[in-house]
């Protein structure tokens, strides 16, 4: 393909005027007026013919095999282009990936070059460039010469675990109830431990009195805490968890979470589950213990797809509960922007805590806070910043409804969700809620 630059538009426009005079002035030879846009069209022919034309140029493109969802990557690509001291290139991403740099120049030194091409991933999936557009200009810079080269380069885009990578250590590190910090939990938990000597400061209940009146002496009970409870990640992948916070959707946010959480539960020796859901149930594993069952969690969760279905709470939790047999801990992640979807979440959360442990987690609505907070300058301010207002509203009393059931809430900002999910955790099980 093969076009005008701006340069051959300009140069046209420019030769109007005088083209105009001249046909005012010399009507008789109105013909000779039409001497600068015929000087333009030769230049632009010339400058077409002169160069490589669009089917010598050639191209590939590589990308890494693995990325996860909202990282930098960079894709390179290798040009050939006989002539051409320097071309753009633009790529076919897809709704997977975005090129952050809009047609980037790339130099050509000897009509050869490659070039690293910054994109970023913004949604889970199978990436595929499946075209790329090539296009350089003439040796006069009056024409632009373009070519669409078919691609296939592909790129798995799974769920962000670099929190577990960069931080993980450092989380278990601080709540790690093992090491020095059984002192702690001693006393706290509810298998029994230890059977010592009765001292200064410790509980009276602990007591055993039929060993003490064996030996003697006041002998009591220590106690650590519980292993090997269960951890059901319940992850909301309806409609409204698709919606984007900060450039990623909710659901993203939410996964690489619980990955994180997953994998502090799993070193402490808790078992876990996955199940997620919309309009249904659609993945339900079973129940994995030990640090080498993360990469198990880690595919499953790559699996869960972004769905445009309201979530249906009553079904979702309801057969969830059904397959549990024992007392849980069942984090659920969601989202809600109306009274109607929230009823059901209240109703079906308020089955759920008379025999498990629920805690819910939900992302800030940032958007909304900063438009009530905003200051308002015209009239369609005032009324964003009174709806925004409501709606802020009917979510605290969402929120307040299933505290006073008994669930635990967390509301954390997209970039704190996982710190705060896993210190909420901890906190759960240091108090031996279940």
């Amino acid at each position: 393909m093969i076009y005008p630059t701006r340069t051959a538009i300009f140069s046209a426009a420019a030769g109007a005027p005088v083209t105009l005079l001249v046909a005012l002035l010399l009507p008789g030879r109105w013909y000779a007026a039409l001497a600068w846009p015929v000087a333009v069209l030769l230049a632009c022919l010339a400058d077409a013919l002169r160069g490589a034309g669009p089917g010598r140029a050639t191209l590939q493109c590589s990308l890494p095999k693995t990325a996860s969802v909202g990282a930098q990557v960079e894709g390179q690509a290798r040009i050939a282009i006989p002539g051409t001291p320097r071309a753009q290139l633009m790529l076919d991403t897809g709704p997977l990936l975005v090129q952050d740099d809009d047609a980037p120049w790339i130099d050509l030194p000897g009509g050869q070059g490659s070039a690293a091409i910054p994109l970023r991933a913004i949604r889970r999936g199978t990436a595929r460039v499946v075209r790329g557009w090539l296009r350089w200009k003439g040796p006069l810079g009056l024409v632009w010469k373009q070519r669409i080269v078919p691609l296939d380069a592909t790129m798995a885009i799974l769920p962000d675990i670099r929190p577990v990578h960069d931080r993980g250590a450092q989380i278990f590190q601080r709540h790690a109830l093992q090491g020095l910090m059984a002192q702690v939990d001693r006393g706290d938990g509810a298998d029994f431990d230890a059977l010592v000597e009765f001292r200064s400061g410790m509980d009276r209940r602990a007591i055993d009195w039929k060993q003490s009146a064996r030996h003697a002496k006041l002998h009591a009970k220590e106690f650590r805490s519980e292993r090997n409870n269960q951890i059901v990640f319940a992850v909301d992948a309806g409609r409204q968890m698709s919606e984007p916070v900060a450039g990623l959707s909710r659901l993203d946010r939410v996964v690489s979470a619980m990955l994180l959480t997953a994998w502090v539960a799993l070193k402490l020796g808790d078992r876990v589950a996955l199940h997620a859901f919309d309009s249904r149930p659609r993945i339900a594993s079973g129940l994995v213990s030990g640090a080498a069952a993360f990469g198990e969690l880690q595919r499953l969760a790559a699996r869960i797809d972004y769905s445009g279905e309201e979530s249906n709470y009553t079904h979702a939790l309801t057969t969830l509960a059904t397959r549990l047999t024992r007392r849980s801990m069942i984090i659920l992640f969601t989202e809600f922007t109306d009274l109607t979807s929230a009823e059901f979440l209240v109703r079906a959360a308020a089955r759920l805590v008379e025999t498990h442990l629920l805690l819910v987690v939900v992302l800030r609505d940032e958007e909304l806070e900063s438009i009530m907070d905003r200051r308002p300058r015209t009239a369609d301010d005032v009324t964003r910043a009174v709806t925004a207002a409501a709606l802020l509203k009917d979510r605290l009393m969402v929120l307040t409804r299933l505290r006073h059931l008994g669930a635990h809430v967390v509301e954390a900002e997209h970039d704190r969700v996982g710190d705060r999910l896993v210190q909420s955790y901890v906190d759960l099980k240091r108090r031996n809620l279940l």
